[in-house]
């Protein structure tokens, strides 16, 4: 699928900034995982941007009315599972195994967290965040208390990293991109 029809697809069932933005930042944190760990961006990037379709319109069905939406838009098969992966043990039974998919299921939640300590920084940014001060937000489960660090956290098990390794690359990830993803957000009312 081209990057053009996926982002035709995230603005067809997604209109709230917010989850535009969280997709978009996904996309770019795959897209660099992607080229981290010796895999084509573009297959990783469109399953970062593609998997929440879902989450506006269907909250309660999450992973599930993904998997209609996408097969109803003509995506393959790979990508379906790869998106409906990152619900595993929450609302399907589909078990990340792709090296891609763990890396969705740890870094998507992870992001919501980063977002998050940016906003509360003096700078509004991620450029200047260290390890340090997310390991200090990550830490503290009243903060940001709607990112599950249980599923981070087995997240990077399943990757067979420590949590600092994830955290670490996902918050390079993130500064590498936070520039593009505010310019992509810039013609998005």
């Amino acid at each position: 699928m081209e990057r053009q029809k996926a982002f035709e697809l995230l603005l067809k069932y997604n209109k709230e900034r917010y989850h535009i933005q969280h997709a978009l930042a996904v996309e770019e944190v795959m897209k660099w995982f992607a080229t981290e760990l010796g895999y084509d961006p573009a297959f990783w990037g469109n399953v970062g941007l593609l998997h929440d379709i879902d989450f506006e319109m269907y909250p309660d069905q999450h992973c599930i009315k993904a998997a209609e939406i996408l097969r109803s838009e003509g995506c393959d098969d790979d990508l379906i599972r790869a998106v409906c992966s990152h619900g595993y043990g929450i609302t399907v039974d589909i078990k990340p195994e792709h090296e891609m998919e763990k890396v969705l299921y740890g870094a998507d939640e992870l992001t919501g967290i980063v977002f998050a300590n940016a906003k509360m920084r003096p700078s509004g940014s991620i450029a200047d965040m260290e390890l340090k001060s997310l390991k200090k937000k990550f830490n503290n489960k009243a903060f940001a208390a709607g990112c599950s660090r249980d599923i981070i956290s087995k997240g990077a098990e399943m990757l067979g990293w420590d949590i600092d390794k994830l955290l670490n690359m996902t918050l390079e990830a993130m500064r590498a991109s936070e520039q593009t993803v505010l310019t992509q957000m810039e013609g998005i009312d």
